[in-house]
Parts: C-alpha cells; sequence; structure tokens
C-alpha cells in the first residue's frame, strides 16, 4: 500500500447531527488512491482520534467490491477524517444480519441492532396465517435474534429480548409497496425467489421478485431490493416495475392500522406517513414509518391501513425508506419522538454527507 498520507473527509454541511450512520464509498475511488490496498489486511483509522472505525466491503451481489461501508457519528457542520493502513480489523459485531427461512413456510427474515424484520413466501399462500406486507418483530437488544427465536419455535413470546406481536393481515403492513389502481390497492403474491446480495457486519441486502400478476387488465412484475444498515430504523426498499403500459403506474406505500385510537402522522409535502399504533397489552408500543423519495400524490387514512400514494415507472426502480420502532427498546418511546426520528431521517436525505479524498 502507498505510504502517501492520504485523508477521506466525510463532511455534513448541514445542521444535523449524525449519529452512527453508514457511509459508502464507492471503491474504485479507493484503488485510485490506494492501488496497493490489501483487502484482507487493511484499517480504518479516524484521524482525530486514531481509533479503528468499523467497516464493512460491500459487493451488492457480484464478485468483485463495489464500495467500502464505514460506519461515522459526525456532527452538524463538522468533518471527520478517515485514513486507511496497512494492519489487522478489529473483531466486529454482526449489526446486520438476513436469511431465507425454510424451515417457517419460505420466510425471509432480516435484523439489524435495533428491529428485525420478516418477508412472507410462496409457501405461506392459502394458509391459515398468510398475510401480504413486511412483518415486525421488536427486539431489545443489539444482538442478532432470528435464528434464536426460530429455533426456540415461540417468537410470539416474549423471553427477554422481544417478540413478534405485530399483525399483518391483508394489508401491506410496516410499508411495503403495491400498485393502487381504481381506489384499490392491487396486491400481488408472495415473493417466489430471493438473492441475498451482502450479508453485514454493517449492511444486509437481499433481493426479493415477484411473479407477474393482474393489477385491474395491468400484467404487473415486480423485483425488491431491501437493505438495512446498522444503527437504523428503517429499510431502503427499492422496487423495479415491469408491465406492459407506457403510461406510470400508481402505486402506494401501506402501514397496517388498528381499531383502536393511535397518532398519525401524515406530511404529503415530505413524503412523510408515520403511525404510533395503540398500546398492545403488556407487549408495549409499536412505532411504524415511511419516507418517500418521490412527490406523493396524495395519503389516505383507511379502515385498516394508511396509505401515500404516489408513482412508479415502467423499469425504474423506485427507492423509498420503511420500518419501525418499539417503545420497550428505550431509545424512543412515544409518538413525538418517533415522528422527530422520521422528520431527521427525511432531511438526512435531503442533505447527505460528503466524501472527499485529499
Amino acid at each position: 500500500m502507498s505510504q502517501t498520507k492520504r485523508i477521506i473527509e466525510i463532511q455534513n454541511n448541514s445542521n444535523l447531527e449524525r449519529n452512527e450512520v453508514v457511509i459508502a464509498i464507492k471503491w474504485e475511488t479507493i484503488l485510485s488512491h490506494y492501488p496497493q490496498i490489501d483487502t484482507l489486511n487493511f484499517v480504518v483509522i479516524n484521524a482525530k482520534t486514531k481509533k479503528q472505525i468499523p467497516y464493512q466491503l460491500e459487493h451488492k451481489g457480484l464478485p468483485g467490491i463495489q464500495n467500502l461501508l464505514v460506519q461515522v457519528s459526525i456532527k452538524a457542520k463538522t468533518t471527520v477524517g478517515l485514513s486507511i493502513q496497512k494492519g489487522k480489523p478489529m473483531v466486529l459485531q454482526t449489526k446486520t444480519f438476513a436469511r431465507y427461512v425454510p424451515e417457517r413456510l419460505d420466510d425471509f427474515a432480516w435484523e439489524n441492532d435495533r428491529i428485525a424484520f420478516r418477508a412472507y413466501g410462496r409457501a405461506l399462500e392459502g394458509k391459515r396465517d398468510d398475510a401480504y406486507g413486511l412483518d415486525v418483530w421488536v427486539k431489545r437488544t443489539d444482538k442478532m435474534v432470528i435464528n434464536e427465536r426460530y429455533k426456540v419455535g415461540e417468537y410470539h413470546v416474549d423471553h427477554g429480548n422481544g417478540l413478534d406481536y405485530y399483525k399483518v393481515g391483508f394489508t401491506l403492513g410496516a410499508g411495503s409497496m403495491a400498485p393502487y389502481i381504481k381506489d384499490t390497492v392491487r396486491y400481488s403474491g408472495n415473493y417466489n425467489r430471493w438473492k441475498l446480495l451482502d450479508n453485514g457486519p454493517l449492511r444486509s441486502t437481499f433481493q426479493l421478485e415477484y411473479d407477474t400478476w393482474d393489477a385491474v387488465g395491468i400484467k404487473v412484475r415486480c423485483t425488491r431490493i431491501i437493505s438495512l444498515d446498522a444503527g437504523l430504523q428503517l429499510n431502503r426498499i427499492e422496487n423495479s416495475y415491469t408491465y406492459v403500459d407506457s403510461k406510470v403506474l400508481p402505486v402506494a406505500v401501506g402501514i397496517s392500522k388498528r381499531p383502536e385510537s393511535g397518532v398519525l402522522l401524515l406530511n404529503e409535502q415530505q413524503g412523510i406517513i408515520g403511525y404510533w399504533e395503540p398500546t398492545h397489552g403488556n407487549d408495549g408500543t409499536t412505532g411504524v414509518g415511511a419516507v418517500l423519495t418521490t412527490e406523493v400524490k396524495n395519503m389516505l387514512v383507511g379502515n385498516n391501513q394508511l396509505l401515500a400514494l404516489t408513482e412508479a415507472k415502467n423499469s425504474e426502480p423506485i427507492v423509498y425508506y420503511a420500518g419501525a420502532v418499539w417503545d420497550k427498546a428505550g431509545k424512543i418511546t412515544n409518538s413525538a419522538q418517533w415522528f422527530e426520528y422520521l422528520n431527521h431521517f427525511s432531511q438526512g436525505l435531503k442533505n447527505p454527507l460528503l466524501v472527499i479524498l485529499k
């Protein structure tokens, strides 16, 4: 590796404090400055503290490295300097994890150090527990819990680290997306094929494919890429819809709504939809939300779900963010804090951190 002193600057030019955020630096940029880098024998150092920074080599399902992921915290209007040196990287705690779950009717489950989710597979269709949208598994530990919960088999019971009490049913659950045509959500079947693209320790990404379905005369097919970073409550969700039509496809991002009274956030201008659910007995309270990056045409409050309406173009990826929080995890414990988190997240998307190599 070149001995020339080079610094990677992560600049936060906004008024937002960014805590434990995962930043992607293009690997080709790293190679241009460190052409002799040994991918098995390097460390990333905070130039000020001289301590190692957690990192991951992101592949996005490809043989070659695509990005260097680093996790940093940066106060408003400040810069963090990083350098790359030869050395043995520290052993990192796994902060994200995803896997296909054949032992439970084709579930696909994923988690980070804050929250967990699952998507339903084809084998569940027609069964008593069939459901459509994204499910939430709440947790109050930074350890990975998915494998343990499936092994024990009692994930509807809190054994000390959380549980699954979230009800999806025939809704979009915790922020899934589907075509919205003639005032109705046109659901797909459950996913039929999966592919794991990256699996931690800082980011896990996977792809789900849905077979063609009939959305009121429009034959639609969807490929969904979901990515979850360490430290976040929200997934990055990228949907690509293909259909035989030159027009845009009306779509909706949805959140399950309970019969009891909850607290709503409907911000069409900023594309933020939030819900602080009614407390679920001794299980606690779940907050669910989504942040859209495309223009929101309307927001609707139905009997069983909240909807944010937007549009997708044929074969063009549409990206948004959706996820959840649990008050018993202790970090966000009321609706005001949850809605502030969603607003802060939205502002962060509009004010991305800058990466400069010097």
